[in-house]
């Protein structure tokens, strides 16, 4: 059964509401603990539907998965499978990141193509790219990726563009690999930061988190670990967003405010008034949002992750807006069910030229993933009448709670099974 939301328009939220850890990276934390045998734990875990296909993938390839509310315990055998079941790495992007392990700690991994959210082509050339010059062959055979290495030796790789999975696979096989290993035009995401912590804890030697260039000194062994998983900055964004859509006052804990900075500057220029405190911020809008443009870029430019929810508040907005997609080709799908609400929009290329201040009546819409999802719940807040969001399982793959905390925030919204 598929469930819908009904999400009643006119609500002004107001409230706090507290982010668990990142779905971008607790998925690939799962998946490094591939690298080392005994008993992984991770707290701060967002309980969504991809943490329990990721257990599966893992379950798979031999380890005992232990999912205990917002902590998970992985243990990994001495000897692991490279052969991963190809049904569960099939539903969910994701998926993809235990090629990097597999290939360092077997010499050879075999998977499913990963499905995931229908937001464009990302194929897997630069995984693989950066997985043969550190010495394996890969290849893809009847639906699978396959890598196999007699021996993994450090490399200079300069990617195409910084793309995060190429970045994490090629770093979750350098850690093994013999010799230095550079990894130029490299992912700068917290995510990425966040996985050199844990791979560093697990006895890793990597410098340069953060920053474009990433130095890997490989080393003959790691061992399993406690950690912390980094804040979900795109939950919090969708939060941030949610309070300047509906002129509500929000405040989120559990997030650096630091990672949301270009976020947080552009509901400024929408009119919103935002306070940022160590771990957490608050965000007010007492007026109509004023209508800013935005281009998606990788970080620490605005995500892409977020820009259905900056489509959303254009659409709430005065003015005009231009919104440029970068990233994903087909992020745009999402306009179109806008469009169904009353939005005034228009697609040209990678750009969406939005007309706000229409005023939105409900109608049926459909998500098409995570993202998309979440901003049309918030574009129904503001919208007359009572919207049903179909298909909301993609939501409830990146947002533990959603529906729950959006009453806590005053939203009139419930859950039901067709």
């Amino acid at each position: 059964m598929k469930d819908s939301f009904i999400v009643t328009g006119g609500a002004r939220l107001s409230g706090a509401v507290r982010v668990h850890g990142a779905k971008n990276s607790v998925l690939k934390l799962m998946s490094a603990a591939l690298l080392a045998e005994g008993t992984t734990t991770l707290h701060n875990c967002p309980q969504i539907a991809d943490v329990a296909y990721m257990a599966d993938v893992l379950r798979g390839l031999g380890c005992e998965v232990q999912v205990d509310g917002a902590t998970i315990h992985i243990t990994t055998p001495a000897e692991i499978e490279y052969n991963a079941d190809f049904d569960a790495v099939r539903q969910f992007r994701a998926s993809v990141a235990i090629l990097g392990p597999l290939t360092a700690r077997c010499h050879r991994a075999r998977l499913a193509l990963p499905g995931g959210d229908a937001i464009g082509s990302r194929p897997l050339d630069m995984h693989q790219t950066g997985l043969e010059k550190l010495g394996a062959h890969t290849r893809i055979e009847h639906g699978c990726v396959v890598a196999e290495a007699d021996h993994l030796r450090g490399a200079h790789i300069k990617l195409d563009f910084p793309s995060v999975g190429a970045t994490e696979n090629i770093l979750t096989a350098a850690v093994l690999a013999e010799g230095t290993t550079t990894l130029d035009n490299a992912a700068r995401e917290p995510e990425i930061v966040d996985l050199c912590n844990f791979l560093n804890e697990m006895g890793a030697k990597i410098s340069g988190a953060g920053s474009n260039v990433i130095t890997v000194e490989g080393v003959d062994s790691l061992r399993a670990c406690e950690h912390d998983v980094v804040g979900d900055r795109i939950v919090a964004g969708t939060w941030a967003y949610a309070a300047a859509i509906t002129q509500g006052d929000i405040t989120v804990a559990g997030i650096d405010p630091q990672h949301l900075h270009l976020v947080l500057e552009k509901l400024k220029l929408a009119g919103a008034q935002v306070e940022t405190y160590p771990s957490g911020f608050r965000v007010v809008q007492n007026a109509q949002p004023t209508a800013v443009d935005y281009q998606t870029l990788p970080f620490p430019g605005f995500p892409t992750d977020l820009q259905p929810m900056a489509i959303a508040l254009c659409v709430a907005s005065e003015g005009m807006s231009v919104i440029t997609e970068n990233i994903f080709e087909s992020r745009f799908r999402f306009v179109d069910e806008l469009m169904r609400l009353g939005a005034d929009a228009s697609i040209d290329g990678h750009h969406v030229v939005i007309r706000g201040g229409r005023p939105l009546s409900s109608a049926p819409v459909w998500s098409s993933d995570i993202r998309a999802g979440a901003g049309l719940v918030l574009a129904a807040l503001v919208a007359e009448g009572d919207t049903e969001v179909h298909d909301v399982y993609h939501i409830d793959r990146g947002y533990p709670g959603f529906d729950e905390q959006l009453r806590a925030l005053g939203a009139g919204i419930k859950r039901v099974k067709r």
